[in-house]
């Protein structure tokens, strides 16, 4: 890298600093969920995270059981 192209480019302190500002920037602009959205929003993940396991377990053992019917034959 030449000598010119090398001071041209700012330090990694600044380029580290500006980062760190712009992202402070940008986290003010968000529409933030209140406390009331967030608890109604993680209970919803959890009743589809249970409920896609009792469902996958189910598909599963359904599969396992015929697997294991065929191969008895």
């Amino acid at each position: 890298m030449s000598r010119e192209a090398a001071e041209a480019r700012p330090r990694i302190t600044d380029r580290i600093a500006e980062y760190l500002r712009d992202t402070r920037g940008e986290l003010r602009k968000v529409s933030w969920p209140t406390r009331q959205q967030t608890i109604n929003l993680t209970l919803i993940v959890l009743a589809v995270t249970v409920v896609m396991a009792a469902f996958l377990g189910t598909v599963d053992f359904l599969f396992a059981t015929l697997i294991s019917l065929i191969v008895s034959l």
